[in-house]
């Protein structure tokens, strides 16, 4: 019997949700794909079907949720008002609210970095330094904006700053998913960052955006 397009899709989202949740419990090296079929209580074939190896079932998983650098990407970092510093400060808050509340979220980001990316495994670490290049050229821009504008201190370069905020963030939400969630992410990240912030800023002895050196 024909499966309708509706019924189609709603194997392939099963499997799916398997897919996480095995990799999760497992690993995605140790988990296997007759373990996923067994989970969404498909056969293999249906697997076949929606993917072509387990490497693209885990790319389509990786793709199901934004990462901090689309996110941060996504939140037009390139605005035009004037205080560009004020601007990546509170989508990098916003996103760290984001993973503390969303329980998919955090099992997508724990599975990436409990990963071994070996082998047929590769290809998904391609795809996220092809998003972190374009993330950091990105937040590069977007602090040479508030450089220019005059809202960062000398001590600080565009590449530094986009240095220093990744490096945070991705230390935050590791310690955090990793060593049994033991800090309130969204608000100790955000204190976090309100200080981080702090320090790229101008200090009293240099001018300040519109004023004259």
């Amino acid at each position: 019997m024909r499966r309708t397009k509706t019924e189609a899709e709603e194997t392939r989202n099963s499997i799916l949700h398997a897919a996480e949740r095995v990799f999760y419990e497992k690993s995605v090296s140790n988990a296997t794909l007759e373990d996923v079929a067994k989970a969404a209580g498909v056969t293999r074939g249906a697997i076949y079907w929606h993917f072509s190896n387990k490497t693209d079932l885990f790319l389509e998983l990786y793709n199901s949720v934004s990462l901090p650098a689309e996110d941060m990407i996504a939140r037009e970092i390139e605005t035009e008002s004037a205080d560009v510093l004020r601007f990546i400060e509170k989508s990098a808050g916003e996103w760290l609210d984001d993973m503390a509340a969303d329980e998919h979220r955090q099992r997508i980001f724990t599975i990436l970095l409990r990963c071994a990316y070996v082998g047929d495994l590769m290809p998904v670490l391609e795809r996220q330094q092809e998003v972190d290049d374009k993330h950091t050229a990105a937040l590069e821009s977007a602090f040479d904006k508030a450089r220019i504008g005059g809202y960062l201190g000398r001590t600080w370069t565009p590449q530094s700053a986009t240095k220093a905020l990744r490096w945070m963030m991705t230390g935050l939400c590791s310690e955090w998913l990793l060593f049994g969630r033991r800090f309130d992410l969204a608000m100790e990240g955000r204190d976090g960052l309100q200080r981080l912030f702090a320090s790229f800023r101008p200090t009293a002895e240099e001018p300040q955006a519109g004023e004259v050196a």
